[in-house]
C-alpha cells in the first residue's frame, strides 16, 4: 500500500543511503570533523538519532554538555545534549542505535494517515503541520548525509527525490535572500540554477523581490550551483565549496552567495 506522504519514502531513501555509507567506516572516520561547527561524523549521526528517537517518544538523555561555545542559539544548545551524550560511544555503537531508531521510526511513519499529516505540530521553523515537519526532516537528514560525505571525501546521493524535496524547501526563501539580505537593486533580475534540480528567476519590483515565470535572456546576475554546494551554503557550513558560477553582476552575485546561509 502506498504511503500517505512521499516525504516518508524520501526519508527512508536517505536513511538507507546513509546506512550504506556508515557501514564501511572505521573508528577514525567516525571521529572525522565536519563542516558543522564542533561536530564530527559521529556527532551528525547522533543528532539524527536524537531527533527521531524523541519523535518516537523515547526519553532524551539527562545530560549537560560540557562545551556549548560552538552553538549559535537555543536550538543549537538543545541539539547538543543528545550529541554530546553519545560522544563516549564508539562508531559501531552509534550505528547500531541508528539502525534501531530509524527502523522503529519508519514503522511509526508507515501508520500515519492523511489526518495525521494535517495535524498542527511545533517544528524547528515554527508552527506547522506534520507534513511540513516531514519535509524539514528530509532536508535536515539529507544535509547531514552530505556533511558526512564532504568530510570523508565520499560523494554520493546528489540527485533523486530526497534532493528535490530538500532543494524545493530552500528555494522558497530565495526572494527574501535576494531582496532583503543581498539588497538587490530595483529592477534587478536574478536567475539561480541549482543544476539538475531547480532553476528559478527572481525580479525586484517596487522594492520587493519576487519569483517570476519570465526567464530573462540577460539577467542582472545568474548563479549556477550544484545541489551539494547549495545545501552547504544554505546551511552555513564552514566547508561549503567555493564553486558557484557567477555571470553578470559579480558583486551582486557574491552578495547573494554570502547571504544564502539562513538555516538555524
Amino acid at each position: 500500500m502506498a504511503r500517505v506522504s512521499a516525504s516518508i519514502d524520501h526519508l527512508e531513501l536517505t536513511w538507507r543511503s546513509l546506512d550504506e555509507l556508515l557501514a564501511g567506516l572505521d573508528e577514525a572516520q567516525w571521529k572525522t570533523p565536519t563542516g558543522c561547527p564542533g561536530w564530527t561524523v559521529q556527532d551528525n549521526v547522533s543528532h539524527l538519532i536524537d531527533f527521531e528517537a524523541a519523535a518516537l517518544g523515547r526519553p532524551r538523555p539527562d545530560h549537560t554538555p560540557a562545551d556549548l561555545s560552538h552553538t549559535k542559539n537555543e536550538l543549537g544548545a538543545a541539539n547538543e545534549i543528545g550529541v554530546d551524550f553519545r560522544r563516549s560511544h564508539t562508531g559501531a555503537e552509534v550505528l547500531r542505535e541508528y539502525r534501531d531508531v530509524m527502523a522503529a521510526r519508519l514503522a511509526q511513519l508507515e501508520r500515519m494517515t492523511e489526518a495525521d499529516l494535517q495535524r498542527e505540530v511545533p517544528t524547528p521553523a515554527g508552527p506547522g503541520t506534520m507534513q511540513s515537519m516531514l519535509t524539514l526532516r528530509v532536508q535536515d537528514t539529507w544535509s547531514h548525509e552530505q556533511d558526512i560525505r564532504r568530510a570523508l571525501g565520499i560523494p554520493g546521493h546528489l540527485d533523486g527525490p530526497a534532493v528535490e524535496e530538500s532543494v524545493g524547501y530552500w528555494v522558497q526563501f530565495l526572494p527574501l535572500i535576494v531582496g532583503k539580505r543581498a539588497a538587490a537593486p530595483e529592477g534587478a533580475t536574478v536567475v539561480i540554477d541549482v543544476v539538475g534540480v531547480r532553476r528559478v528567476a527572481i525580479e525586484v519590483v517596487d522594492g520587493r523581490a519576487r519569483f517570476t515565470d519570465d526567464q530573462p535572456a540577460s539577467p542582472t546576475v545568474a548563479l549556477r550551483v550544484s545541489p551539494g554546494t547549495f545545501g552547504a551554503l544554505v546551511g552555513g557550513r564552514a566547508d561549503a565549496p567555493d564553486d558557484v558560477e557567477i555571470s553578470g553582476d559579480d558583486e551582486l552575485g557574491r552578495r547573494i552567495v554570502g547571504a544564502l546561509g539562513f538555516l538555524p
